[in-house]
């Protein structure tokens, strides 16, 4: 007896090009774990990234550096596992293609092999191109993130607006041409003018997906938790919620603390 299986159209590098053509928006959110990376995917999201900010709002660290490579494989595996349908990308953790491009693939072979990625991102343009050129001949896809670059906080000490002066503004533009050029089949945009922005995406033929970079770009990617409403301390600008969960979740908790406390949980029914 044969067991008919839904045949789901994977989204792919080449099927992100086809939407920028046509216009079509990319939408992208972070997952880091089994379950909410399974809801993500059925409701039809485009890309999921494993982002490094796991370190964040699944490890509680303040910034995004001291997360490593088996944790981010962890997180990735466990996120492929469940996915049908999205094409999912895997963050390289900080020190592991800084400087190093024979280090920068072996910790991308690393991720494709172990967790089976579709994809690698790492953050940076020049500085980082002969790690992406050597990880692309490889044959990995990667996917550039220019503009706000969260692993290099102490290089600019803050988490305001990159790239408003004309000088990196006119930076940011070469090392997204020089991306592209290199073979990155997309680029992430973080906290950066709008109007920057939209220049950068009708300068190249990859998809520009923005966070914090307005609507001008080819896609948008937000942390699912921020989104959610889970994490509460984060507000930036560009963060839109689309739900309050925090409260949600508390109310629900404190439910069943009540329940058991009064010893109305379990009822007879739901015993043996």
């Amino acid at each position: 007896m044969s067991i008919h299986k839904e045949t789901v159209k994977r989204v792919t590098t080449h099927v992100l090009s086809e939407m920028k053509l046509k216009g079509e928006k990319i939408s992208m959110l972070t997952s880091y774990d089994f379950s909410m990376a399974r809801i993500v995917d059925k409701a039809g999201i485009d890309v999921i990234l494993v982002g490094d900010s796991a370190s964040n709002v699944m490890a509680g660290n303040e910034t995004t550096l001291p997360i490593t490579l088996n944790q981010m494989i962890y997180h990735g595996s466990s996120v492929v596992r469940a996915v049908q349908r999205a094409l999912v990308v895997v963050d390289l953790p900080f020190g592991t293609y800084q400087g190093n491009s024979k280090e920068a693939l072996n910790s991308s072979i690393r991720i494709m092999k172990e967790a089976r990625a579709d994809a690698v991102k790492l953050e940076g343009g020049r500085e980082v191109l002969e790690s992406v050129n050597r990880i692309l001949s490889a044959g990995i896809p990667v996917m550039g993130h220019l503009g706000l670059t969260p692993q290099s906080i102490h290089k600019f000490g803050t988490y305001a607006v990159r790239a408003k002066e004309e000088e990196e503004a006119e930076k940011l533009i070469e090392d997204a041409k020089m991306l592209e050029e290199a073979g990155c089949f997309a680029i992430v945009l973080e906290k950066i003018p709008a109007e920057l922005a939209r220049k950068v995406a009708e300068s190249v033929m990859i998809p520009i997906i923005g966070i914090g970079a307005g609507n001008g770009v080819d896609g948008q990617v937000l942390v699912i938790h921020d989104m959610l409403g889970i994490t509460q301390e984060f507000s930036p600008r560009f963060l839109r919620r689309y739900h309050n969960l925090f409260a949600e979740i508390k109310g629900a908790v404190e439910m069943y603390i009540s329940d058991v406390k009064s010893k109305e949980f379990p009822n007879e029914r739901e015993q043996y």
